[in-house]
Order: C-alpha cells, then sequence, then structure tokens
C-alpha cells in the first residue's frame, strides 16, 4: 500500500508540475518593421535563442512586415482582435497613431530601470503621449540623411558646390551642383518619390531644409508646411532642370535607382541603406545632410518597442520580459542595436568596434549632431502622412504650390483636431 501510494503521490507531483509549467508557458507575437536587420529572420532569431536561454517557456513567433502593406497588416490585425503582442517600430506608429487610439499597453514600469535613465531626454520625450504614458521602449535611433554618387559628382566638377569634411552644403551649392551633373548628361539626378508615405521622411527634410521651413510648431500640435519658406523650397524643386518629381515609385525604388546609377542622389538614406546596399553598388557613396542656408536639421528616427493591449495579462507579462531582456544587459543590448545597423538611446561605447560596418558607422556619427525636432508624434500624423504625398503628386503635375500646400495643411490640422 505504501508503494502504491509513493507512486500516486509521484504521478500527482508530476502532473502538478506539467500543470505548472504548461500553464507558465506563454507564446507570444512579435511583428517587426525592415530597422536594419530586424526585417531580417536569421538575426531576429539569434536574438530571439537568447531571450530562450534565459526564459525557455515563452515561445515568440515573428513576423516580418514592410513598409509598403506593414500599416495596412497592422491595423487588419488590430480590427480583428489578432494584434500582434509586440512590435518593433518608431513613435510616430506606436505614439502617435496606435497608442493614440488606445491600442498600447503604457511601459511605465520599463522606463523605472536603472538603465532606462539614462536614455537621451529628446529619444524618452517622442516614446510618451502628452498625458505622460509611454507607448515606446526605445532600441535605437539615427539621423536620416541624403546620399550622392560621389563618382558622378566628380566627374561632373559638382564636389565643389559641397562640403566634404562636414558633409554639408548650401542651398545655392545644392541647385549648383545639380545643375552641374544634369548637364553632364545625368537625368534625372534626384527624384521627389510621392508614390505613398514609404520613406517620406527624405522628402519632408529636403523641403524643410532648403529654406528654413517647419514641418509642425514646436508643441507639436499643428502643422506649418504652409510656411512662405516651404511654398519656396517647392517651387524650387518643381521647377528644377534634373529633379523629377515621380508618382510612381516609394523610397525603397528610389534607393534601387540610386544603387543602379539611374538616379544620382538619394533622398532617403541613411547608415542602415548603405550597409545593406554596399555589395550591390559599383561607385562610392557619399552621405550628406540635406541643403540648408543654415545649419542643417535632419529628421530624426527613432526605433523599439510597443506592446498591443490584448487583454491577456500574462501575454503583456512576457512581452515585457522580452523588451527587458533586449534592452537592459549592455551585452544583449548592443547585439540589438548592431541588428538595428543604427546608433543606441542611450551612453553604449564602441558598439560597431571590431564590426565590418565600425568604418561605415563612425562615418555616419558625424550627422547624429544635426538631428532636429521629432515631430512626428503630432496629432493626425497618419493622415497628415498620407496627405503629403497626395500633395506631392499634385505639385509634381503642375498643381499651384501655396494652393497645394494650403489644402495639405487645411486637411493635416482638421486631422490632428484643429
Amino acid at each position: 500500500m505504501n508503494k502504491r501510494l509513493s507512486l500516486l503521490l509521484a504521478l500527482c507531483l508530476i502532473f502538478s508540475f506539467a500543470l505548472v509549467n504548461a500553464a507558465s508557458a506563454q507564446d507570444i507575437t512579435l511583428w517587426t518593421y525592415p530597422v536594419g536587420q530586424w526585417g531580417n529572420a536569421d538575426s531576429v532569431q539569434t536574438l530571439i535563442d537568447k531571450f530562450n536561454e534565459v526564459y525557455p517557456d515563452i515561445h515568440v513567433t515573428v513576423e516580418l512586415l514592410d513598409y509598403t502593406n506593414g500599416d495596412d497588416q497592422v491595423n487588419t490585425a488590430i480590427e480583428g482582435g489578432q494584434a500582434p503582442d509586440i512590435i518593433f517600430e518608431g513613435p510616430e506608429r506606436l505614439v502617435a497613431n496606435w497608442g493614440a487610439k488606445g491600442y498600447m499597453v503604457d511601459l511605465a514600469d520599463l522606463w523605472a530601470a536603472d538603465t532606462a535613465k539614462e536614455i537621451y531626454p529628446a529619444v524618452e520625450d517622442a516614446c510618451h503621449n502628452a498625458e505622460g504614458a509611454f507607448f515606446e521602449f526605445p532600441v535605437c535611433m539615427t539621423a536620416h540623411t541624403m546620399a550622392i554618387n560621389y563618382d558622378l559628382f566628380k566627374a561632373a566638377d559638382a564636389l565643389q558646390y559641397l562640403d566634404e569634411e562636414t558633409r554639408t552644403w548650401t542651398t545655392e551649392g545644392f541647385i549648383n551642383a545639380v545643375k552641374a551633373v544634369y548637364d553632364y548628361g545625368q537625368d534625372p539626378v534626384g527624384t521627389v518619390y510621392c508614390g505613398g508615405q514609404g520613406g517620406d521622411q527624405g522628402t519632408r527634410a529636403l523641403v524643410n531644409n532648403l529654406y528654413g521651413g517647419t514641418f509642425t510648431n514646436p508643441e507639436h500640435t499643428a502643422y506649418t508646411a504652409d510656411s512662405p519658406e516651404n511654398v519656396k523650397a517647392l517651387e524650387l524643386l518643381q521647377n528644377m532642370e534634373g529633379i523629377e518629381f515621380n508618382p510612381a515609385i516609394v523610397a525603397s525604388e528610389e534607393i534601387q535607382y540610386f544603387c543602379n546609377e539611374t538616379l544620382g542622389m538619394a533622398f532617403c538614406w541613411n547608415s542602415a541603406q548603405e550597409i545593406n546596399n554596399r555589395e550591390n553598388v559599383e561607385f562610392e557613396i557619399l552621405p550628406m545632410a540635406f541643403p540648408s542656408e543654415g545649419e542643417p536639421k535632419l529628421q530624426g528616427g527613432i526605433w523599439g518597442f510597443g506592446l498591443f493591449n490584448n487583454g491577456d495579462e500574462a501575454k503583456i507579462d512576457a512581452a515585457k520580459k522580452f523588451v527587458a531582456f533586449m534592452t537592459t544587459d549592455d551585452a544583449i543590448y548592443q547585439e540589438a542595436v548592431e541588428t538595428s545597423g543604427f546608433f543606441p538611446v542611450r551612453p553604449l561605447e564602441n558598439v560597431y568596434a571590431g564590426t565590418d560596418i565600425a568604418d561605415i558607422m563612425s562615418e555616419y556619427s558625424i550627422f547624429m549632431p544635426y538631428m532636429g525636432d521629432y515631430y512626428q508624434v503630432t496629432s493626425g500624423w497618419a493622415q497628415a502622412r498620407t496627405e503629403w504625398w497626395n500633395m506631392l503628386q499634385r505639385i509634381g503635375a503642375g498643381g499651384n504650390v501655396a494652393d497645394e500646400v494650403a489644402e495639405f495643411v487645411a486637411n493635416a490640422n482638421a486631422a490632428a483636431g484643429n
């Protein structure tokens, strides 16, 4: 009887242990936009494998998104009650869009960690709403640039119009350089792509920098792209030989055209683009700040994790463990940053030392001090982006710039509730 009782107790213990393990196991989903190698399945899986060494009972399923259909996929999932548990993107989506609509989890507890207190203030400000709810925990950042075909510019004697040391040029220098390259036989030199919102940070930065215009007010409560400076900039682009407006392409195609020398410059560029395309390019790339009459103000990029509130506290807890794992320990965090191909959001020395991209990252670090206002958290942002590329299409088709920009601002501010 004692043996039978002992066996029964043992079986009960095994059964109870199995039930506990089954209850503690969690399956969570991670959807990630193509932020550097966070858009590569193998790279993401390498990080997940390290997470599972510590949390073997949290199973992470990954879906890779792109910037053409990704937003539609996420919105469809939200409407169907199937939003991912974790998503990797930036404040314009996580804070100003899905967070503002009440879909996201407040991550204030993750921001209480000691390492979170080291995050740069400008980054922190972009990750919460006006009420102080944190809908993003950031991983990486960069300053978006443009780029030129150095070999082509040299052959066209256009390098004289830019400063190779500071990677800056004046608006007049840009005009003269485009003319020189155009006269050399390159047509088009650059394209204002406007087939959709992909990469629109490039066209916004180009327009805002040329004559010192702004996209929103400093408080990020209203859109101000109808300023005289921006009207002047768009009129310049509309009438420049060598610059075209192309409603058939978005930034990803512009990048391809630049890399295959169909274009002499790209307005959508950054360190990750150079890393991803360096083996496909047969010319020297020179990254540049956008032309400006003063110091350039580059569009910044911030990317990190957001959690959709799917009503399952156990999954939310598991998702928070994943985010904390990727961002707290310096060694793991460094890998997460390296995977992005961008820069850390808190002080972390020698992130890329010893890697095959160390020289590229050192080169692009010169642009970080040029980062301007992160205005993408303005209300109505999703609609404003759509209005922007629609406006560019109308201008490219010959529309009156002042009228078209006024329509953009009216529609964007209406979306913002103004």
